[in-house]
């Protein structure tokens, strides 16, 4: 018999809930045939069969959360449910049969021991226990088939709670901690990663002192050369020359420039990275990821373009995995693909910036005293830790991106 465990997933992830299970109980499997989708923290991972056999045993449903190492179900040798057994498997489960009869008087004084036990501390499997926190449900009051008095999913799912006695104070102030409606809504539970982010968010905005500056830029320059270029580019290199690939390469030169927005704060200590792993934000189904770009400072044009290209698909696919999704020392992250003018990013911890990129509009600009012209602007946004940046640099970081995009040429002599 193989005992199915979770495994190990990262050093940051050390639990995870299980989203479905694949197979069921009864089901033949072959080794290396997905068994379940565990969905953690950032990605959602398919665990996959270490050996052929039948799936015996399942110990945690779907939506329960376990743990890195925890044993959450069981396979054993055989063909499955449909097949015959052997004869001497046949005998052998005659016999066990009779022993059962024989056994059946002290079965049922071990159950009457259980139930008596249970009013003390009752048995019941995790995911009764889960559903009956979830329903405030005294498990003890759960009546059950089992035998040995065993609360299973099934007998909470069928208990009916009695109704509660009218209360006066208590009562009052538990509901003011859930909101009731009069009229119809939809209640939601959030998933894992959702609620991931949510507290990081949280975490973020308490732990570091972050602020926000801005500068706006003239994209007529990149517009124009990737008008004159795109062709030559999609024919030489397959793919398609976007605006994220004169981003990250401004930001990678403007991080050179100033170094402290590439660091991070680990106790009292302050690490400067002598790497560009650029994360890129990338709205998923379930919530925003940010699959990180490696040694971006080596990459082509085209290199960086591919790169982006093949995460985002990933994201969408729910395909990305762990090692695409860790590190990273910097974040960009594009609203303007939803028709954002202008936002605060908030950081992606333990970075301490990233830079908001918005959408492109025809605006009136100056040229001089006398004329003015329509030209395709972009807000940019910088948000920074304020403990290790100071605001002289953050601004300056941003005017180096401006003046690195509204010259496009001065990236081929950074790179």
């Amino acid at each position: 018999m193989a005992e199915i465990k979770v495994p190990e997933l990262a050093e940051s992830i050390s639990e995870g809930t299980i989203a479905q299970w694949l197979k069921q109980p009864g089901d033949y499997v072959e080794q290396g045939e997905y068994l379940l989708e565990l969905e953690t923290d950032k990605v959602n991972v398919e665990l996959t069969a270490e050996e052929s056999g039948v799936l015996k045993e399942v110990l945690k449903d779907s939506g329960d959360t376990v743990q890195v190492g925890e044993i959450i179900g069981t396979i054993t040798e055989g063909a499955g449910e449909s097949s015959a057994p052997a004869p001497s498997e046949s005998a052998s489960a005659n016999e066990q049969t009779k022993e059962e009869a024989k056994a059946e008087p002290a079965a049922q004084e071990v159950s009457q021991e259980a139930q008596s036990e249970t009013k003390s501390k009752t048995v019941a499997s995790p995911a009764a226990r889960k559903l009956a926190r979830e329903k405030g449900i005294d498990l003890s009051q759960i009546p059950t088939g089992d035998p040995l008095g065993r609360v299973r999913k099934h007998d909470v799912e069928a208990y009916e709670k009695p109704a509660p006695k009218p209360a006066a104070q208590p009562k009052q102030q538990a509901q003011k901690t859930q909101q009731s409606f009069d009229k119809p809504v939809e209640v939601q539970k959030m998933s894992r990663r959702r609620q991931t982010i949510a507290k990081r968010l949280v975490e973020v905005q308490q732990t570091s002192a972050m602020l926000t500056t801005f500068n706006e830029v003239d994209m007529t320059a990149v517009m124009n050369l990737r008008k004159r270029r795109k062709d030559q580019f999609l024919e030489q290199n397959e793919v398609k020359l976007g605006f994220m690939s004169f981003f990250t390469k401004a930001v990678v030169a403007a991080l050179k420039k100033y170094p402290l927005l590439n660091a991070e704060i680990q106790g009292d200590e302050l690490i400067v990275k002598k790497f560009y792993d650029i994360g890129i934000a990338v709205a998923a189904e379930e919530g925003l990821v940010v699959p990180v770009v490696r040694d971006a400072d080596r990459l082509t044009f085209a290199g960086i373009e591919r790169e982006i290209g093949e995460l985002a698909k990933k994201a969408r696919n729910n395909k990305l995995t762990l090692g695409e999704l860790q590190g990273g020392s910097f974040t960009i992250t594009n609203g303007g693909t939803f028709g954002s003018l202008m936002s605060t990013p908030i950081l992606n911890s333990p970075q301490v910036g990233i830079l908001g990129m918005h959408k492109i509009q025809l605006r009136p600009v100056a040229i001089d005293a006398e004329r003015s012209e329509n030209r395709p602007m972009m807000y940019i946004a910088l948000s920074y830790d304020h403990r290790i940046v100071d605001g002289k640099e953050a601004v300056g970081f941003l005017v180096t991106i401006k003046n690195l995009l509204e010259d496009p040429e001065q990236l081929l002599l950074e790179g």
